[in-house]
């Protein structure tokens, strides 16, 4: 292929439609016939990023190895693929009207009066080329086929300078270079259960209108829908039946590529772009996919985290802890029963004002295996993860707590173990007497918007320290892993907790920073600074996630006296007659564990997404 070729995914009818899983399954697919595949997510938003965002507002802020804070399909695009994006990788409306002023500033236009066309739709065009051709693959190769993600409803008066941008687009590369994805919905109204086809009509023709024509039309549906249905959108459609395809709710998002394959996208896209490859024999095509997306609907056993956050009324707001314990809890084995609790609804006041809500938090605590603290900003519910941190502690309940989690974890110790009355974050409370959380000088300019320490950094462990991270990393003798905080662990009160039990393991290579904390005496109570989340993988779980997992299972201990291998024995809903073979043997790298080539994976038994 002598061309870059692109493919623009939009959306119909409704946001939240699925746009993300669909772009990210089209790379799957392209990526198993051995295509190098990136990725680019369009925000039509002005903020320049999603760094100050609400949770509420966006769900969760994704972070980047370069520290760009972008949106969170673009953590679906680094796990369904396995590449590493760049902060480029995410534009949004600021970013290119920002660029344009800057050039209009510095008289780059040459005192043309500066508008939306040709200005603002040329800066799309030359940003989407240029990212396009950006490396996101370890070895670095130059990318082939570049998916574009545009975000929001075709209609919304955000989007159209990028429709418009898209429309001049399609000549620019020529038309065997450039393929458009619509993604629309098909309602079942309960009422007659009939699938209704005019919305996507509608929006298809609203698309039209706008000067792009759909190649493909993916509709997405709670059930599975007729051949009849088919027929009348490829009718109304001016698209051949062939072209549209059929998603409906499916047992796990794993399962997506798979769909999309089986209904003949390859074939399209091959002969649609002149792409220059051969299908892969269909017995080996795509089939750890396949053994993935098996293994996931044949779990038996459970096993239960409580997530003990501030935004659970939104579930995207943890997507990326979310995903993590479930790849983790797939590779050990296990279905993942996630409970949501809201950490106010475990402070003390919670129980005079809302006495049921108080009760019903404390119940779900209690029935957990594991609990994961989570990351967050603000004083709101911050008594409540101190409340399940402490409980944690004292009940030897296996424990993991990100970012804020470690800090509410810190707080905790030095309240109730070294007897610190008022211990707090100069956060929360910027007139504690021992303020064991401290911000961080260079972190904290006033402004909101990138003044964090962000990105990927490198952490140390300590080498005088018996670490049970260190043991699920495999023992190398550092990390790096992904950061988003603007507050850290004051070194001054270091000692004293080191003398009292609580252990600081890992430590950033520059500052001295304290990355890892880790209580004696105790299954498995861990903290990272850093979110270990965005580096985890469906066949790559990250090793804090897989070790509270495997804590809450009973099976860490025998875990890591194996070498950091899983036997047949110990998954038994997995039966073989061989015990020597070990299935679920994983290999680690710094960013987190893969699964071996020589792991004895077979179908039904693999690892997940």
């Amino acid at each position: 292929m002598s061309s870059m070729k692109y493919i623009l995914v939009t959306g119909g009818v409704i946001s939240g439609v699925g746009k993300g899983v669909i772009a990210s399954s089209f790379g799957t697919i392209l990526k198993s016939c051995g295509i190098h595949v990136t990725s680019i997510k369009i925000d039509p938003y002005i903020n320049i990023d999603a760094g100050t965002f609400s949770p509420y507002e966006h769900g969760e802020v994704y972070v980047l190895d370069d520290g760009g804070e972008v949106d969170l399909d673009l953590g679906n695009y680094e796990r369904f693929l396995d590449i590493t994006l760049h902060k480029d990788n995410n534009i949004t409306t600021g970013k290119i009207y920002q660029t344009v002023i800057n050039k209009e500033r510095q008289g780059d236009y040459l005192g043309k009066t500066v508008q939306v066309i040709p200005h603002i739709t040329d800066q799309i065009q030359e940003w989407v080329e240029r990212v396009a051709k950006k490396s996101v693959s370890p070895g670095g190769e130059e990318p082939q086929v570049c998916i574009v993600e545009l975000g929001g409803t075709i209609g919304d008066i955000e989007g159209m300078p990028f429709v418009e941008a898209f429309r001049q687009f399609q000549f620019r590369v020529k038309r065997d270079n450039f393929c458009c994805a619509h993604v629309s919905l098909v309602p079942q109204p309960r009422s007659t259960g009939e699938a209704k086809t005019k919305p996507t009509q509608s929006s298809v023709r609203e698309l039209r209108g706008l000067g792009l024509s759909p190649d493909l039309i993916i509709c997405r549906s709670e059930s599975p829908i007729d051949i009849e249905i088919k027929k009348k959108i490829s009718n109304f459609c001016h698209v051949e039946p062939e072209q549209v395809i059929f998603i409906p709710d499916l047992s796990s998002i794993y399962r997506v590529p798979i769909l999309m394959e089986s209904q003949g996208i390859l074939e399209y896209l091959i002969d649609r772009l002149k792409l220059n490859i051969v299908k892969p024999q269909p017995r080996k095509f795509m089939q750890k996919w396949r053994d993935l997306a098996e293994r996931v609907d044949t779990l038996r056993k459970e096993v239960n985290i409580s997530l003990v956050g501030k935004y659970t009324k939104l579930e995207d707001s943890y997507t990326s802890v979310t995903k993590a314990l479930q790849h983790a809890a797939i590779a050990v084995g296990y279905k993942l029963n996630l409970k949501y609790i809201e950490a106010a609804n475990l402070e003390k006041a919670t129980k005079l004002e809302d006495p049921i809500a108080y009760h019903e938090a404390w119940q779900q605590l209690c029935k957990s295996h594991g609990v994961i603290v989570p990351g967050g900003f603000g004083k709101r519910g911050i008594e409540g993860k101190i409340e399940a941190s402490t409980w944690c502690r004292e009940t030897k309940k296996p424990f993991l707590g990100i970012c804020l989690g470690l800090q509410t974890a810190v707080i905790e110790y030095a309240r109730n173990v070294l007897k610190k009355e008022g211990a707090h974050s100069k956060e929360i409370d910027p007139m504690t007497p021992h303020p064991v959380i401290i911000d961080m000088p260079e972190h904290h300019k006033g402004g909101m918007g990138g003044t964090m320490r962000v990105g990927k950094r490198r952490t140390v462990f300590k080498s005088n320290k018996n670490s049970i991270l260190k043991k699920l990393y495999n023992n190398v003798d550092y990390i790096e892993e992904r950061h988003r905080h603007r507050y850290e662990v004051n070194p001054e009160y270091i000692q004293e907790f080191e003398a009292a039990g609580l252990h600081f393991v890992g430590q950033d290579v520059d500052k001295e920073r304290m990355e890892i904390i880790e209580l004696a005496d105790h299954p498995y109570y861990v903290g990272t600074q850093y979110h270990p989340e965005y580096l985890s993988r469906p066949l790559s779980p990250s090793p804090p996630f897989l070790g509270l997992i495997l804590a809450s299972v009973g099976k860490l201990a025998s875990y890591l006296n194996r070498g950091c291998r899983l036997s047949p024995r110990e998954l038994s809903d997995y039966e073989t007659d061989d015990d020597d073979i070990l299935i679920n043997q994983l290999s680690v790298s710094t960013h987190g564990i893969s699964l071996s080539d020589n792991g004895g994976l077979s179908s039904g038994s693999n690892a997940s997404m």
